[in-house]
C-alpha cells in the first residue's frame, strides 16, 4: 500500500477495518450470503464483526459512474473486525469464500 511506510512511522498498530475487492459481483454476494459468524450489517461501535457491501448499504445514492470513480464497486466489501477469536473469523471467511 502506498501509505504503508508513513502509517508505520506514525502509528503503533493497525485499525480494525479493512476494505477489499473480490473478483466479481457474484463472489461478493456469495461471500455475503455465506458468512455465519460475521454479521452482514452496517453499524459502528459494536463488538461484533461486520461485513458490509458499501455500494448498496452506505453509498446507494451515488450514481454508478461516481461510485466507480471513488472505488466503490460491486466487488468491494468492507470488514469491521470485532472481538471474536481470530481463528474463528478466518474460518468463517474461508468457508464463505469456498461456497
Amino acid at each position: 500500500h502506498p501509505g504503508y511506510e508513513i502509517n508505520k512511522a506514525q502509528t503503533t498498530g493497525f485499525g480494525g477495518m479493512l476494505s477489499f475487492e473480490v473478483d466479481s459481483e457474484e463472489t461478493a454476494k456469495t461471500v455475503l450470503e455465506g458468512i455465519e459468524l460475521i454479521q452482514f450489517a452496517e453499524s459502528l461501535g459494536g463488538t461484533e464483526s461486520l461485513l458490509t457491501y458499501p455500494v448498496t448499504q452506505t453509498h446507494p445514492d451515488l450514481k454508478p459512474e461516481d461510485a466507480e470513480r471513488k472505488g466503490i464497486t460491486r466487488r468491494l466489501l468492507r470488514l469491521s473486525v470485532g472481538i471474536e477469536d481470530t481463528d474463528d473469523l478466518i474460518a468463517d471467511l474461508e468457508q464463505a469464500f469456498n461456497k
